[in-house]
C-alpha cells in the first residue's frame, strides 16, 4: 500500500516520527484481528464478513492502574463511541482503546471490561468501575452489520497481538470493510514531531 506521503501528499510542514505511525510515542502498541469470509450477497446475520478490531494500548503496563493523560475532540458527532464523556470531564485514560464496526461498539466493549477485570480483579469491590473506550468505524456497505461477527476473543487476539514499530494500515483490523465518500477506505496511523522553543514553556 501507497501512503499519501510517498505519492508526493504532504500536508502541513511538521516533520514526521521514525515510522510516521502513533506507535512513535514511546510504548503505545498496536494490534489488528482482521474478519474476512463468504462471498456473493448480503444474508443479513450471515455474511459476506469483511470487518474487524483495531486496538491501541497506551503503554506495556497496566492502564487502569497508571492511567494516562487524555482529551477528546469531536469533529463529526455522527460517529458512534462509547467512554469519551468520562474522558472529557476525568481527563484520563484507563483503559486500551478500541475501533470496531457500528453494531460491534456493544460487544467490543465487554471485551475489553473483561480484560481490565482480569488484570484488576478489584475493580467494581474495593475500587471504582473502569472506562473502555471503543470508537465506530462503518462498514456497513462491504460487511454484515447484524451479524456483529467480532467476538471477545477477537478482541483478545488483538491485543495479545499488540506491537510498537511499523503500523499496519488499510483493510485491517477495523479497516477491513470500512468506505470512505465512496471509496475504499481503511485504518491509518501518522505521527508530526512538535517543534519546541523557550516561548512554549
Amino acid at each position: 500500500m501507497t501512503r499519501a506521503r510517498e505519492a508526493g501528499l504532504i500536508i502541513g510542514e511538521l516533520p514526521t516520527g521514525p515510522h510516521n505511525a502513533i506507535t512513535d510515542v514511546a510504548g503505545v502498541r498496536v494490534g489488528h484481528a482482521t474478519l474476512v469470509a463468504g462471498e456473493g450477497v448480503l444474508r443479513p446475520g450471515v455474511g459476506p464478513v469483511r470487518t474487524g478490531v483495531t486496538v491501541i494500548l497506551p503503554h506495556d503496563g497496566n492502564v487502569f492502574r497508571s492511567k494516562v493523560c487524555a482529551a477528546v475532540h469531536t469533529i463529526n458527532g455522527f460517529g458512534k463511541v462509547l467512554g469519551f464523556e468520562q474522558v472529557r470531564e476525568l481527563g484520563v485514560l484507563e483503559s486500551p482503546i478500541a475501533l470496531t464496526n457500528t453494531l460491534n461498539v456493544g460487544l467490543v466493549a465487554d471485551a475489553l471490561v473483561q480484560t481490565s477485570i482480569r488484570q484488576n480483579p478489584s475493580i467494581g469491590i474495593t475500587t471504582g468501575s473502569v472506562n473502555v473506550v471503543v470508537g465506530e468505524t462503518n462498514d456497513g456497505y462491504l460487511n454484515d452489520l447484524q451479524g456483529r461477527h467480532v467476538h471477545a476473543e477477537h478482541v483478545f487476539n488483538a491485543i495479545d497481538s499488540a506491537s510498537a514499530g511499523p503500523v499496519v494500515e488499510g483493510a485491517v483490523g477495523a479497516g477491513t470493510g470500512t468506505i470512505c465518500f465512496g471509496w475504499k477506505g481503511g485504518v491509518g496511523s501518522p505521527s508530526r514531531r512538535r517543534r519546541w522553543s523557550q516561548a512554549d514553556l
